[in-house]
């Protein structure tokens, strides 16, 4: 079985199940999710099945990506990633991917996505600093302070955590529980927030860490 799948995020809500307090739960599309191309050993050297996500006009693709979803059977796509697992056979070039097939309620899921871009912060909102007093006019209520030693090493270190570009990165949650899979609407309910903003891709993974 293929170890994850590719997913729009919708967003949040919340769910009741019986005799149970509210779950929290964030509701990952995997609508238009199609089987790209299958590596083998002999071909490639290892096994996977490139799969992708997101439908977009032929003529937003270039000519060798337009002849490789022709090839596969698909329409063009916008997002493609690699996924491993067991028993690949299975799997066709071409065949779309629904996730009631991949996972089920209870299993443990990793999730990776983008974070949302937070543009350029001050050390205070990027690194939870504590900023410095806030009366007797202290003058540096949010500033970051001292940056290094004096004439040693008469540089700043590598690292230091000052003020700059926030967010807009990769980030992966690990260990979410799978509380709902719908596979006549596509949906995967995960319990918990998720990396990225509502309609950004984000990939699904069998946890690492179980």
């Amino acid at each position: 079985m293929i170890e994850g799948i590719l997913g729009k995020k919708i967003g949040m809500t919340q769910i009741y199940p019986e005799g149970g307090a509210q779950i929290p739960v964030t509701v990952i599309s995997a609508a238009s999710c199609y089987v790209v191309q299958k590596k083998t050993r002999e071909s490639d050297g290892y096994e996977s099945l490139q799969v992708g996500i997101g439908e977009k006009k032929e003529k937003r693709a270039n000519k060798p990506m337009r002849g490789h979803f022709k090839k596969a059977g698909t329409p063009c796509l916008y997002t493609l990633t690699e996924f491993k697992g067991e028993e690949l056979d299975k799997y066709k070039a071409g065949a779309p991917l629904n996730a009631a097939d991949v996972f089920k309620a209870g299993d443990i899921v990793d999730v990776s996505g983008k974070s949302k871009g937070k543009g350029f912060q001050g050390s205070m909102k990027r690194h939870n600093f504590s900023g410095g007093g806030g009366s007797h006019g202290s003058m540096h209520n949010r500033a970051p302070g001292s940056i290094g030693s004096s004439s040693d090493p008469s540089r700043v270190y590598k690292g230091m955590r000052m003020a700059g570009h926030m967010g807009d990165h990769r980030v992966t949650v690990q260990n979410l529980e799978v509380v709902d899979v719908r596979a006549q609407e596509n949906l995967i309910l995960v319990r918990g927030a998720v990396p990225g903003a509502v309609n950004s891709i984000v990939v699904v993974k069998r946890a690492v860490k179980k």
